[in-house]
């Protein structure tokens, strides 16, 4: 399977693709040094695949690499933030 993943900062969203299909996405919003999830969706099509893991993981990755942190307002990223320890540092605490 070719899966991409991308931060399009156009659109304000991460995008994950699975061979140039457009498979999922987690939406978010800047404000300052944080990037705000508010969405993260994955086509039917694809479930079941790790795709939703996959777009996290870049997503955070991303946000750590760029000395940001994570507010997960997004159900789907705020659970897969508390299932993975190594990235509760990302969440600010107030």
């Amino acid at each position: 399977m070719d899966v991409q993943v991308q931060n399009n900062a156009d659109e304000r969203r991460y995008e994950v693709s699975v061979g140039g299909k457009p498979a999922g996405f987690a939406e978010y919003r800047l404000r300052n040094s944080r990037v705000i999830f508010t969405h993260t969706e994955v086509d039917s099509a694809f479930e079941g695949h790790g795709l939703g893991t996959t777009l996290a993981r870049f997503a955070l990755d991303d946000v750590r690499q760029r000395g940001l942190h994570a507010v997960p307002l997004c159900p789907f990223i705020a659970a897969w933030i508390k299932r993975h320890p190594e990235y509760q540092d990302l969440v600010p605490a107030d």
